[in-house]
């Protein structure tokens, strides 16, 4: 296998695939390669990656390498001191199991094609028991520290957007998260509820046409446009009140409220709906499984699953609606429309008087032939 192209290289794929550009190679550290970093990947359209980790482990069956040759994208394994001998910018070749840079041999590097990720993803789900015994475990144990998140202990911004007695559409850059938008834009069109982005969900709405009125989260995954065209932003800081991300925020000479609390930032996006009186409360993308959880870097759900516990009731989960139901053409739809518009087009027609007359003419003539 040959393959020359033009490098861009950082440790966090997330920040990587906002640089990289139609054909470029991507040089990542991302252990366990989860789907949504796989599907950003295959939308820049790389020409290969070259992942310093283990792009599959085994410990769990996470599918992002999968997506990645189903997308004819060839991924490579190399050893973690490349990343300091390769510039970004770089052109490098790679030559079978060789990668050369100006001329140079750097280090080798493995090929991980289709059956070494299936034998890796068939250890992952053998592996998968241990994994869920103490997912529970940790979930269980961290919910009774962060059970104050559901029990009124932590105070909830109000926020200026309002939301009492409205539906609100809470979108998160997860799994389908753009088939489930596609599949509900009716709906948004229709109702229009309050859009709360989430991080980098905030340009999930803007892809999609839509203006979020709050954007929640750390502030590491959203674009500054739509930070700026954002109504309200909300940083989510850690329980003692530090908040990374205001920092940012007020780089961009904008204003923004804290909501320190535990958990995850979609956690407090339900929260914020609920707490400010929504009616209904619309996810998209959010993580809802282990699997999820895992790829996120979490050995637990505790926040989640307290906080659906408390919001369930008016919560609707929209992943995989795009699913449940497929429009499809249909010939019978197509004669019954036209059977129906031509009635009262022959109705009109048969009313008219040069008409009457012919058709007197054609009955008079008829019966002359006949002999009546």
């Amino acid at each position: 296998m040959y393959i020359k192209g033009i490098v861009k290289k950082d440790r966090k794929t997330k920040e990587l695939t906002k640089r990289l550009n139609f054909g470029e190679i991507a040089l990542i550290d991302h252990k366990d390669l989860d789907e949504v970093a796989a599907l950003s990947l295959v939308e820049r359209k790389v020409k290969c990656v070259i992942n310093l980790n283990e792009t599959i482990s085994g410990r769990y069956p996470n599918q992002g390498p999968s997506i990645l040759i189903d997308a004819s994208i060839p991924i490579f394994q190399v050893k973690k001191d490349v990343f300091d001998k390769i510039d970004e910018g770089d052109t490098i070749e790679i030559i079978e199991n060789e990668i050369v840079c100006k001329g140079e041999k750097i280090t080798e590097c493995e090929l991980l094609d289709k059956n070494k990720i299936e034998e890796l993803l068939n250890i992952g789900y053998a592996n998968i028991e241990k994994e869920l015994e103490s997912f529970i475990e940790n979930t269980l144990e961290y919910a009774k520290k962060e059970k104050g998140l559901v029990t009124g202990k932590i105070p909830i911004p109000k926020t200026e957007t309002k939301i009492k007695n409205k539906h609100v559409l809470v979108v998160v850059r997860g799994r389908d998260y753009k088939m489930d938008l596609e599949a509900i834009k009716s709906y948004i069109d229709e109702v229009n509820p309050i859009l709360i982005g989430v991080d980098g969900g905030g340009d999930a709405l803007l892809e999609f046409g839509y203006i979020p009125h709050i954007v929640v989260g750390d502030m590491d995954s959203v674009s500054d446009r739509c930070l700026k065209l954002a109504k309200e932003i909300i940083v989510h800081a850690y329980p003692d009140g530090r908040a990374p991300g205001l920092k940012r925020v007020e780089e961009l000479e904008l204003e923004a409220k804290i909501f320190p609390s535990p958990g995850t930032s979609e956690d407090i996006a339900f929260l914020l709906a609920y707490s400010n009186g929504a009616d209904l409360i619309v996810a998209v993308g959010t993580h809802t499984n282990m699997i999820d959880f895992l790829e996120k870097g979490r050995s637990g759900m505790s926040s989640t699953f307290l906080v659906r516990l408390k919001v369930g009731s008016i919560l609707v989960d929209a992943k995989g609606v795009n699913k449940l139901y497929h429009s499809t053409f249909k010939l019978k739809y197509v004669v019954g429309i036209t059977i129906a518009a031509l009635i009262p087009i022959l109705v009109i027609t048969f009313m008219h008087p040069l008409l009457k007359e012919l058709l007197l003419l054609l009955k008079i003539r008829i019966r002359i032939m006949l002999g009546l």
